[in-house]
């Protein structure tokens, strides 16, 4: 009895099935298709042919695995950013480190804010303070939209000027960039308002230059300083918002 003829492997199928086997998936030759921005400086970046891509959270979920010890040091290099931040996040940027930077920030400025003016008032008359919890969604609302909103922004405004920047690593540098508030905030409940402004005005340079080093260092023969400046500029102009809206 003559066995069945053997069919010859659809290359087709098989290369469909080893597509499914990716997620998410990387983009075409011709550079089409979203990929999440997981790839080292310099490579490839993220295209905008399927902006879907960007709004898919299972595309950011590996950006979550990360290690302790990985978060420990970048927060370290945030504070000392001689040591070339952008290089540590180039292969493997995440978002767990700024996702609670921002949410830690947010409390310990709604609560060292209320207790700051207890401190400053008391010396006064303690019947006019009272706990503010409009402070809470004030810090919400400011951090987290600096936090997602300005790096969006200048992602898009260095792609505009012919950079090819990637916008999860500037998500991760500016979240890390508000680690120096987090310290800040504490050193900040001293009652003594000459004090407090040397505090901000460090933290804020401090952060305006972590800003700058990194982004010059990733727009590297590129002429971009307008851009950089602007954004150093903005993230002082943060710092004062603190000073003058929380521990004023």
């Amino acid at each position: 009895m003559r066995g069945s003829p053997v069919l010859p492997p659809k290359v087709g199928n098989a290369a469909a099935t080893s597509r499914l086997q990716q997620f998410p998936p990387a983009p075409a030759a011709n550079g089409g298709g979203y990929q999440p921005p997981g790839s080292p400086l310099g490579g490839d970046v993220e295209t905008q042919t399927n902006w879907k891509g960007y709004f898919n959270v299972a595309s950011y979920t590996p950006y979550f695995n990360v290690d302790t010890d990985v978060v420990v040091d970048r927060l370290i290099s945030s504070v000392y950013p001689m040591e070339g931040f952008f290089r540590k996040i180039d292969v493997n940027p995440d978002m767990y480190g700024p996702l609670w930077i921002t949410t830690t920030l947010i409390f310990m400025l709604a609560a060292f804010g209320n207790f700051a003016t207890y401190l400053m008032q008391r010396k006064s008359d303690l019947n006019i303070w009272n706990f503010d919890v409009s402070y809470f969604s004030l810090a919400a609302s400011v951090m987290y939209g600096y936090a997602i909103v300005v790096p969006a922004a200048f992602f898009f405004l260095f792609q505009y000027f012919g950079s090819r920047p990637s916008l999860i690593r500037f998500w991760c540098m500016w979240g890390y960039s508000l680690f120096i508030f987090v310290p800040a905030s504490i050193l900040l409940l001293i009652p003594v308002e000459f004090l407090r402004w040397v505090i901000i005005a460090g933290a804020g340079g401090a952060s305006s230059w972590f800003i700058f080093l990194n982004l010059k260092e990733c727009t590297e023969g590129a002429d971009m300083m307008a851009l950089i400046a602007s954004a150093s500029v903005l993230q002082f102009a943060l710092a004062l918002f603190i000073k003058v809206f929380f521990f004023a």
